[in-house]
């Protein structure tokens, strides 16, 4: 275990340091060979203008963030592909601050917006991404990069939101000062914690294909009449639910 006051964070740049990065998403995530990101990618996303942050403790990559730049509807953005942190590092802020690090670093090179897909059913990522960072969600991919060999899909098909970071909106600056921005809630989409057991459990497996089903209808009909997620939250008991409201786009920036 780390104190995250020992964890240091900068870019990586060499070749070693991005097949680091390789081996890391063996530890997180125990991909096989075909779902791997080579080190010629996390070398390409360096040198085109994106993003391969290393979170260091002392000389050992222990997490890392890469994106790559997107330009969508006459806007550039930079899009966060990928951020791991080994298992032993995790549940002390580290994700959070490989995070804040990308933020600095698109700020100063004058980017306005971050954006990066995640699992609706991971809910400490989704209460990182929405309560703790303040991105909004306004788009839902089912199946998003088709069959995983992560064990930690147990099988489902891999949905994913986009977050939508505005980094420099009052949304965004409140959130990370701590505050709670006023939101106006219409409906609610929950995730159970019991989750995470059914897709590893195979008896229980079709449970967590029937919760997916359910909220990605939930979601992309919020989505459709123009709701966004706004907030979430965690109960006492793990769970985790989209808090859905309207969004003007215009408040963003």
């Amino acid at each position: 275990m780390t104190r995250q006051s020992s964890i240091d964070i900068r870019p990586l740049s060499t070749l070693e340091q991005f097949e680091r990065c390789v081996v890391l998403q063996l530890e997180v995530w125990g991909y096989s060979d075909g779902d791997l990101i080579p080190r010629r990618v996390f070398l390409v996303a360096q040198k085109i203008g994106g993003q391969v942050l290393g979170a260091f403790d002392g000389e050992t990559v222990v997490g890392f963030a890469m994106s790559l730049p997107g330009y969508r509807d006459g806007r550039s953005y930079l899009h966060s592909h990928m951020l791991a942190v080994l298992p032993q590092y995790r549940n002390h802020g580290l994700g959070r601050s490989l995070k804040l690090a990308q933020r600095n670093d698109a700020i100063a090179r004058g980017f306005d917006l971050m954006e990066w897909t995640f699992d609706p059913l991971e809910i400490k990522n989704a209460h990182l991404n929405i309560a703790r960072l303040g991105a909004i969600v306004r788009r839902y991919q089912p199946d998003f990069y088709g069959p995983s060999s992560s064990p930690l899909q147990g099988g489902l098909p891999t949905d994913r939101l986009y977050a939508e970071w505005w980094l420099n909106s009052p949304r965004v600056r409140s959130v990370l000062a701590g505050e709670q921005p006023q939101l106006n809630i219409t409906e609610r989409v929950t995730v159970p914690h019991a989750i995470y057991q059914w897709k590893q459990d195979p008896g229980q497996r079709s449970l967590a294909h029937e919760l997916q089903a359910r909220n990605r209808e939930a979601l992309q009909s919020a989505f459709h009449r123009g709701l966004a997620v706004v907030g979430y939250e965690r109960d006492p008991d793990g769970n985790g639910t989209f808090l859905l409201g309207p969004w003007n786009e215009e408040s963003a920036r």
